[in-house]
């Protein structure tokens, strides 16, 4: 009799079994694809440029990127820095908002040794973000101190967190010992995005609106270039994100600049990749 049970018991469950797998064959086919790959090397070849690109997707929690290798290598930030010095600025106090004025001190300055005519003058946050002028920048930095600069940096976890010695607090995004890579650009940026950083909600309100480079009824662009000279070879940076059919795609160019064309490409690569991905 045992036996009798136990073989329709058997029974029972196979054939639960086969309307079980029957009924939820289907389920396989609900797990989320692998993402379409997108190859932007092409684009690096036909402007002749060495480097990489790294692009995140929000709503898909997707990567496309070329060159991860890199993406993945430390670079000093160069002018890049000026979103988050631009942050720390704004909440210490001490620039006021984003049109107190800092008055030139009369020396031309300019990059690469060429003078940059937009940075020789009287200038605010707002413009001296939109001319990346060194001084400007470096004056908040002094005028933050180092200690305060090394608490917001470790707070917001930015790169490799090295400033360097106090005596290094106006150049130290620019020659010293801060480094920071394409993937932690992104990840930096997204806290800013999520306002899942440690500054007022006025700051970080004042900023995204200063970093607005172009702004369209289908999208907004807010990004920063960036140009280290101080290094063989140079290397230059276009980080930000862009936020289009109610998404945001956030990126990091890093690529080396050896000739007068480079500092070009990285906005004309980073616009050809976000095309690849149907954007702007």
């Amino acid at each position: 009799m045992k036996k009798l049970l136990s073989l329709s018991l058997l029974l029972v469950l196979a054939v639960v079994g086969s309307w079980f797998v029957q009924e939820h064959q289907g389920y396989s086919q609900t797990e989320p694809a692998i993402e379409e790959t997108v190859d932007f090397k092409q684009h690096f070849d036909d402007l002749g440029v060495n480097g990489s690109i790294i692009i995140y997707d929000l709503d898909r929690d997707n990567f496309y990127q070329h060159n991860p290798s890199r993406n993945n290598t430390a670079f000093l930030p160069a002018s890049t820095y000026k979103i988050p010095n631009s942050l720390i600025a704004l909440e210490t106090g001490v620039i006021k908002d984003d049109v107190a004025v800092l008055t030139w001190d009369g020396i031309e300055r300019g990059l690469d040794g060429s003078p940059i005519e937009e940075w020789n003058q009287d200038l605010n946050l707002r413009l001296a973000y939109k001319y990346s002028a060194v001084w400007f920048y470096q004056v908040l930095a002094r005028r933050i101190g180092h200690q305060s600069m090394q608490e917001f940096i470790n707070q917001v976890q930015y790169g490799n967190q090295q400033i360097g010695a106090k005596e290094d607090i106006d150049k130290f995004w620019l020659e010293g010992e801060l480094r920071i890579t394409p993937q932690q650009q992104i990840a930096f940026l997204r806290r800013l995005y999520q306002n899942d950083l440690p500054f007022s909600q006025r700051t970080i309100d004042l900023v995204k609106d200063i970093m607005i480079v172009e702004q369209t009824p289908d999208y907004v662009l807010r990004a920063k270039t960036g140009w280290a000279v101080s290094v063989t070879p140079q290397v230059g940076w276009y980080v930000g994100y862009l936020e289009q059919n109610d998404n945001v795609y956030f990126f990091a160019t890093n690529l080396d600049l050896v000739s007068k064309n480079d500092p070009a490409a990285r906005l004309e690569v980073t616009r050809l990749c976000l095309q690849d991905l149907g954007l702007l």
